[in-house]
Parts: C-alpha cells; structure tokens; sequence
C-alpha cells in the first residue's frame, strides 16, 4: 500500500480493456477530498452573496455572525479583508441549507474563504472534487458532445486536480491549489453545469489515472493537429505517460489556422531587433512544433523558445510555419527590405501533450469508450477507483 499525499493506493486485480489494472484508492480517514480554487486574485474589493443564510467565520474558524441575508462587498484592507462591521486576515463564508455563494458575478458551490494577502483580496471556493468537476467539465468541452467524451474529460480532470491538490499540500505555502482559469482548468461555477456533465462525472465518480501507484499529471489540450507529442519536446523532461500518438482531432475547427500578421505589428509584438526580416527555426520537435527560433531584424537578433513566439504572437499552438511576405521587387534590389507582412500557417490548439478533446470527440463518434480514450492519450496507465 502506497502513501500519496493525502490518498491511499492498495492493488485490487487486473482487469478491463487491453490489460488495464484497476486499483483502489482509499482516503485516509477523516480527511474530505476537497479543492481549494482561487476564483479571484488581487482585487481591492469584490461582491458577495449567499443564497441561503450563511454562517461568516473568522480565520480560526469561530463563527462571528450568521446572517439570514448575505449580500455585500468584501474590501481589502492591507493584510486584512473586511466585510461590512467584520473583519480579519481571513473571512470565511458558509452557506446553510445546501447554498451557493456567489463572488463577483458567478455563483458557486461548497464555502469561500476570503483572504487578504497586501497585494489584494484572494477568494478561494473551497469545494468536494465531485462537485468541483460538472463546472470544469461543461466549460472545457462542449455538453453537446458524446458521453464517452465527456467522462474521458471527467477523470482526466478529476485526476489534474488531484495531482496538483496534492503537490500544494506537500508544498505546504500556497493559499490555494487550483486557479479558475485554461492555465489550470476553466472553472466558471455552477453556469457550466449541464445535464450530461453531472451524468459524465457521476458515471465516473472517484475514478482517476495512475502510472506506477502514482497520480498522473493528466494534461490535456484542445487539439494537437495530428500527432500529440512527447512531453521532453514541450517540458523539459520525457514523462512515460505523455507520449505522442496520431491524433483523432482532423474534425476539429482548429486542425488548420493562418494569420496574417503586418510588419508592424510584428515589429510591435517582439521588440529590440527593429524591422524583422525573418524568423528562422534552429529547433524543430519530430512532429514539427517550434522548439526555438531565431529571430532576424535589421538592429538585432534574437533568440526565443517556441512558447514565447506563440505566446507573443497570440498563436493557437507551436506547430507553425512562418512565411514572409516580401516587397515585389524587394530580394532583387536588397535583401535587407524588411517583408511587408507575415503570413503563419499552422495546426491545432494548446501544447499537444496528454488527451486531445477534438481527438477525444473523434474516437468517442467512432464508438470507443472513454477508458479506452484515456488509456491512448496516456500511456501505460492505469484507471483507478477512489473509495471513503
């Protein structure tokens, strides 16, 4: 029996699809499985409500007040937040009855911590992972789609949100585990929940991915366009289970992009090597992702990683070609005429590593399930059952 974080992983007995091992994990006792998320960050003051009578408590714990009607404005003041005559470091508001809170215009389940911080107000929605998941699963995929899809998406996010649970604790300093927005996974409130993905988290409940006993980093992307790719051509190491595979993504709007970007805006969007001539790849990965590049200007060149190109130029992903598109007589007379535009051609959306969801979409319309989805994105895991 493995100790992981804050779960206990016991072996059960092989079984499913192609060999998959089943395992059990058990919550040690007394501990709820619950997720601290930002929901925002460094804000001077924001609105609050509960749906319900509330309980406010303060930061250890000592209920301060109950309020039949909770509708006010959380202010930042210094290290402390305050809320109408009450204040503190930290405030908590719990809703009675089952209530939401809401935190600026969304409305959410589970209880709020507000925290002042010097730099701000920080709202944290402390929430169960079960509840947590229906929101994350109706913003990252569209509810439309088939069910396969959607519980691929809900144990995929389920076991993100544990891993990154679980390095927080470890770590023992951050105020919150996840963020609410794509940097983490988008997690707009109760306004994303549906119909399908309640039944999507429902069908899978506990269930998350594991490789060697261990919870799985189970990134995932939009569409890879194509291929995925192996996590060293993207991170800095090879994680065994982030291998690429063809992608199922060719229905996907984003499979293929252009844009076209002006010298000018070029020039503005990478300053200090003044009008650029051309943007040269020196790192390439085997699927065609911008690893480096090197950028030419006629005052300076200079050097950025694929990320920074795509983040710079606001590209949906690093698998791109850049064309410059020159002056008609321009390579005639000088060489050095900056190009009068950039055209850039590329495929997919998002780092190509993990479960593509268009990819997933494709396999899940061409009848597989979502364990096997899972078990093709991530390789050599293991779907595991989490038990109280």
């Amino acid at each position: 029996m493995l100790l992981l974080g804050r779960l206990w992983f016991r072996h059960i007995v092989p079984t499913g699809f192609l060999g998959i091992v089943t395992w059990l994990v058990v919550i040690a006792p007394g501990l709820a499985l619950e997720l601290r998320v930002a929901v925002q960050q460094n804000l001077s003051q924001v609105k609050v409500a509960s749906s319900t009578p509330a309980n406010i408590l303060d930061s250890n714990r000592r209920q301060i007040a109950n309020l039949q009607v909770l509708q006010g404005t959380a202010i930042a003041t210094g290290s402390s937040v305050s809320l109408g005559r009450m204040s503190g470091a930290r405030l908590w508001i719990e809703p009675t009855q089952g209530g939401q809170v809401q935190v600026g215009e969304r409305w959410y389940r589970g209880r709020l911590e507000l925290i002042g911080t010097g730099n701000g107000l920080v709202a944290v929605n402390h929430i169960e992972v079960e509840e947590y998941l229906p929101s994350v699963v109706g913003k990252e995929m569209y509810p439309s789609w088939p069910l396969e899809s959607l519980k691929a998406q809900a144990v995929a996010a389920r076991t993100f949100a544990l891993f990154r649970r679980n390095r927080e604790l470890r770590r023992g300093t951050s105020l919150f585990d996840l963020g609410d927005s794509v940097l983490f996974q988008a997690y707009p409130g109760v306004a994303t929940e549906t119909a399908s993905t309640i039944a999507a988290v429902q069908a899978t409940q506990g269930q998350v991915l594991t490789y060697n006993g261990q919870l799985i980093e189970a990134v995932f992307h939009s569409a890879s366009g194509g291929h995925t790719e192996n996590s060293e051509q993207v991170w800095s190491g090879a994680v065994p289970y982030l291998r690429g595979v063809p992608d199922f993504d060719q229905g996907a709007p984003v499979y293929q992009w252009t844009i076209q970007l002006t010298a000018a805006q070029l020039r503005q969007r990478v300053p200090g090597v003044g009008n650029i001539l051309a943007i040269q790849p020196t790192q390439i990965s085997p699927q065609g992702r911008i690893r480096q590049v090197q950028v030419i200007g006629d005052a300076g060149t200079r050097t950025m990683t694929g990320a920074q190109v795509r983040s710079a130029l606001g590209l949906r992903s690093t698998l791109f070609t850049i064309q410059p598109e020159l002056p008609l007589v321009a390579s005639q007379i000088n060489p050095r005429i900056p190009p009068i535009s950039f055209l850039i051609s590329g495929r997919g959306n998002g780092h190509g590593l993990g479960l593509s969801q268009w990819g997933a979409l494709g396999m899940a319309n061409q009848g597989y399930t979502y364990d096997q989805i899972l078990t093709y994105y991530y390789q050599g895991v293991t779907i595991s059952q989490m038990r109280n």
